[in-house]
């Protein structure tokens, strides 16, 4: 019955958007815009920067669909006039509306949402028709010509058609450009007033962006332009402006042939500065620093005079009462030194490297000029921050955990802690929920609790002692030694874990689109309070074996395990006692059973010891992170992610000097807790390309291996993966994806091989509203690790056809700052079926997943 109204209305929807007549607001002897197509020289151009210069561009779709234009075509075109004439339509229906309601009333009436304002919210919304305008068509063509003069081809014509032929009252129009042949440059000359600028001009030709031969390029000058400007401000031309360049373009423009060059001549005037009474003009010089000032208590009062000195090396270090910072602290973080040169990378490098110190806000740098107009002296102003500040967060969440959950979270800055520029932050977390569990068997409203506190030690310098990284990793890539302890408390939480974390780390940034972390040591203990709560927490795993034990619940041996619950006529195991009885019974061999089950029941306690067990995760790992997007609103880029992790190393290698103590099952022990031990690494890459100004393609692709050995066949549960979810396969729930051909075998399914693969197709909607289409394939396995299961292991490559793929669609509203967003994802192919119900099986609405999250999933 759902289903069959499901169809009905999409069939209405669908009979409902192909009624809607695009031409209602188009004039008889109006031609509605549907297509605009460009040729160059007859060939079909698909640049869409050169579709950008058309004025006019056919009304947006989506999927195909003129969506605005028809949410447009659906508003009243004149909704006064409308209401009037209804009002008016009938003698005394006038009268009678005022009669009952009141003049007032009625004059609202004709104001309200359903007479006027939807047709206003359906106009804003939506996209007037595009009728063609052959002036704007003409001007099109003016920004086409100009365009491929900027390429080179000056005598180029162009024509437009308008296409009528297909269906009435629309047009497409085509664009024809007729190129001609590209000038080239025949030579380079320069005329350049200052003889400093000559000279570096003359060292730096061969890095130069005109060369003799080269198609004639508005890019390439641009560029040149910027290069020239670049190399003089840091090559000691502090003052050195942009605008002195200009290029003059000699010979004949108008001659057509295929011998059509020109002479490029590059003219750099001087230094034009403008006065009260004139404007003059000087030559460039290169400048040289002869004293750099540093003030830390600057406070824009002009009050300089008051304040005391030191000398530190080539730097003069001014401070009010006291000095409260190390001065190398303040001088590494500076990288215009005495005697030499101006450079505008070192000016940059120096903004940067304060700002990071997170000790003051922006800096201002200022660049005075002796009598002489070459020596200069350089005064760097430093407003402090705050010593201390105090922040508070509270939020309000709901989960699958909890219903209603609280969390309060203070936190303290301390800034410039031993006059370094160390910056220690302390904060602590509260967060209270309350949960419907019927495992927790706490009576008060707020049952759950989890409480924690962190401490973080930011140092600007890479901390290692007896040895210098300073040759290796200089100042201007940004060091950081981070040095963090933390520790978390969990409350009728699953196995109420405790858990406590040390890092010891560093990060530097080469470039701005370069990062690499290293950390030395990242220590985490985790410690299970409960772990007899394994079964009432992880409630597939006891149905599970619960099911086994039906076999066997008439054994008078194992009677004492079973119990009828309340309200209920079958045994069930008593957890935990009748669960660790009856699992123990079977692998003793004390009551008999099948080899099947018993390597079922095997397999799950293997699982709840693992889940259960107290972890000690020593690791330390190394992360590299690059990518090449410019600003934010940049949709041509790509990420990329390599990371590298092991797990023991360390303490396995002390342990051949100190004896350990051994487990039961011969592993080594650390203050009663075994060791993990094992290798992991990651490759993450993301890739989006510009499809037009709105749409745009991203894709996604992830592997991740973690492999035991040594002291562990297994992988924590803290580092292994899982598949489903919001921003991975979103037809699966989270954990609910494999391993492998399995299907929902465990409450959280996890395992320590992952593959992924995720492409989504992004175009507007309506306003802010943007829609997606979406593929995600993928799936985890177990591999080299103490799981049996053929289904759930990666054997070979004929193991890839586990691969589940989900398709789907979403929503998303973009608050400019964030974007909220809904996505329905269907199980497309399920490796956990049967060979031949693997395909669309689930494929419907009924069967649709949901998921909720915010930002894009990548």
């Amino acid at each position: 019955m759902n289903f069959n109204v499901t169809k009905i209305s999409l069939l209405l929807l669908a009979i409902a958007m192909t009624s809607c007549n695009a031409l209602r607001r188009v004039g008889d002897n109006e031609l509605l815009l549907t297509k605009n197509t460009i040729f160059a020289d007859s060939v079909k151009v698909n640049n869409e920067d050169v579709h950008s210069l058309i004025f006019q561009k056919p009304n947006s779709t989506v999927l195909g669909y003129p969506l605005r234009l028809n949410l447009y075509n659906l508003a009243k075109k004149d909704p006064d006039s409308s209401f009037r004439a209804w009002l008016h339509k009938k003698e005394k229906r006038e009268q009678r509306l005022i009669n009952f309601l009141s003049k007032k009333q009625v004059e609202r009436l004709g104001e309200s949402f359903f007479v006027k304002g939807a047709s206003i919210w359906l106009k804003n919304i939506g996209e007037a028709p595009v009728v063609i305008d052959t002036f704007r068509t003409r001007r099109s063509l003016q920004r086409l010509s100009a365009y491929y003069k900027s390429k080179g081809y000056f005598n180029n014509n162009t024509t437009f058609v308008l296409d009528s032929s297909r269906r009435k009252q629309r047009a497409a129009i085509n664009y024809n450009i007729a190129l001609g042949e590209p000038y080239k440059i025949d030579s380079l000359q320069s005329s350049i007033n200052s003889p400093q600028l000559d000279s570096i001009h003359r060292l730096n030709l061969t890095k130069s962006y005109l060369k003799s031969g080269n198609q004639i390029k508005l890019e390439d000058l641009s560029n040149e332009r910027e290069r020239l400007t670049e190399l003089f401000r840091n090559t000691g031309v502090y003052n050195f402006q942009e605008s002195s360049i200009s290029f003059d373009l000699i010979g004949d423009t108008t001659k057509i042939g295929s011998n059509q060059k020109l002479d490029i001549l590059l003219n750099i005037e001087n230094l034009n500065k403008r006065t009260d009474n004139a404007i003059t003009t000087s030559e460039y010089k290169v400048h040289t620093f002869k004293k750099i000032n540093i003030y830390t208590d600057y406070t824009f009062n002009g009050l300089e005079d008051s304040l005391q000195s030191v000398d530190y090396k080539d730097f003069t270090i001014y401070y009010k009462n006291k000095l409260r910072y190390k001065p190398k602290a303040l001088t590494d973080a500076i990288f215009i030194k005495k005697d030499s040169i101006y450079k505008e990378i070192d000016r940059i490098r120096t903004h940067r490297q304060i700002s990071n110190l997170n000790t003051f806000k922006y800096p201002n740098i200022e660049f005075v000029e002796d009598s002489t107009g070459s020596k200069l002296t350089a005064n760097i102003h430093l407003s402090p921050r705050p010593r201390y500040s105090l922040g508070i967060d509270f939020d309000v969440t709901h989960s699958n955990i909890q219903f209603l959950g609280l969390g309060f979270s203070p936190s303290l800055q301390a800034r410039n802690l031993f006059k370094g520029a160390e910056n220690l932050s302390i904060s602590g977390r509260i967060n209270m929920g309350a949960s419907k569990d019927p495992s927790i068997v706490d009576s008060r409203f707020f049952n759950i609790l989890e409480f924690g506190a962190d401490i973080n030690l930011n140092t600007p310098r890479i901390w290692m002692p007896l040895f210098s990284t300073s040759k290796l990793i200089p100042n201007y890539m940004v060091p950081q030694t981070k040095i963090s302890l933390g520790t978390s408390f969990q409350q009728n939480i699953g196995l109420d874990k405790e858990t406590f974390n040390a890092i010891l780390g560093y990060n530097w940034s080469p470039t701005d689109y370069k990062k690499n972390t290293i950390e030395l040591l990242n220590v985490q203990f985790v410690r299970n309070v409960n772990p007899n709560r394994f079964f009432s927490v992880y409630q597939n795993t006891y149905n599970k074996l619960d099911r086994l034990a039906n076999n066997y619940q008439n054994n008078p041996a194992l009677s004492e395990f079973f119990e009828i619950p309340e309200g209920g006529t079958e045994p069930q195991l008593i957890i935990p006692e009748g669960t660790s009885g009856f699992t123990n019974a079977i692998l003793n061999k004390d009551v008999y059973s099948t080899s099947t089950h018993y390597n079922e029941i095997s397999s799950i306690e293997e699982r709840r010891k693992r889940l259960s067990e107290n972890n000690l995760i020593f690791t330390s790992n190394y992360t590299y992170n690059k990518n090449n997007k410019i600003g934010i609103t940049d949709n041509d880029f790509y990420q990329l992610r390599f990371k590298v992790e092991s797990a023991g190393n360390l303490l396995s290698g002390v342990s051949n000097i100190i004896p350990f103590d051994k487990s039961d099952s011969d592993k080594k022990l650390v203050f009663g807790v075994p060791f993990s031990q094992y290798v992991k690494t990651e490759f993450d890459y993301i890739q989006h390309w510009s499809i037009s100004r709105n749409e745009v393609l991203a894709f996604r692709g992830f592997f991740g291996i973690a492999i035991p050995y040594g002291n562990s066949d297994n992988i924590p549960f803290a580092r292994s993966y899982f598949a489903g979810g919001s921003n991975d396969n979103r037809a699966w729930l989270p954990y609910s994806l494999g391993p492998g051909r399995t299907q929902d075998v465990n409450d959280f399914n996890e395992a320590n091989l992952k593959l992924a693969l995720n492409i989504e197709y992004r175009f507007p909607i309506v306003g802010n509203i943007k829609g997606a289409l979406f593929a995600d394939a993928g799936n985890i396995w177990n591999v080299l690790d103490n799981v049996q299961d053929e289904a759930a292991t990666f054997n070979n490559f004929s193991s890839l056809a586990d691969v589940a793929l989900g398709t789907g669609l979403g929503i998303r509203y973009d608050f400019s700052y964030f974007v909220f967003r809904l996505d329905m994802g269907f199980k497309t192919y399920n490796p956990a079926e049967e060979n031949s119900k693997r395909w669309f099986r689930d494929y419907n609405l009924a069967n649709g997943v949901f998921n909720i999250g915010i930002n894009y999933p990548f």
